[in-house]
């Protein structure tokens, strides 16, 4: 593997949910794009999702089926936002500083 050549961490998961990795330099790639895309769609649910448990907070709503379902997307937002950041940090260490 060369140093542009790279595991990159990507957006999903496996089918045992076991991480998936792109070896490739080729930054341009369809999976690459793919990959970004589907980083992109997840941030910014996150971030509506984030609007909305906001406004259910403010609300001082005692629905404990809609917190416990708000509780579950939170948690699959926060799985998803931390493995785009783990990605990311990844790719932004330059060669030779691991």
């Amino acid at each position: 593997m060369t140093a542009q050549d790279e595991l990159r961490l990507l957006p999903w998961a496996g089918p045992d949910g076991k991480p998936c990795y792109l070896s490739t330099g080729d930054h341009g790639g369809y999976v690459s794009r793919l990959a970004d895309h589907i980083e992109a769609y997840q941030l910014g649910m996150a971030s509506q999702l984030l609007e909305h448990a906001r406004q259910v907070l403010d609300d001082d709503i005692e629905d404990l089926e809609e917190l416990h379902l708000l509780t579950g997307q939170l948690a699959s937002a926060l799985r998803d936002v931390l493995r785009v950041a783990t990605s990311r940090g990844r790719r932004s260490v330059a060669p030779g500083h691991r």
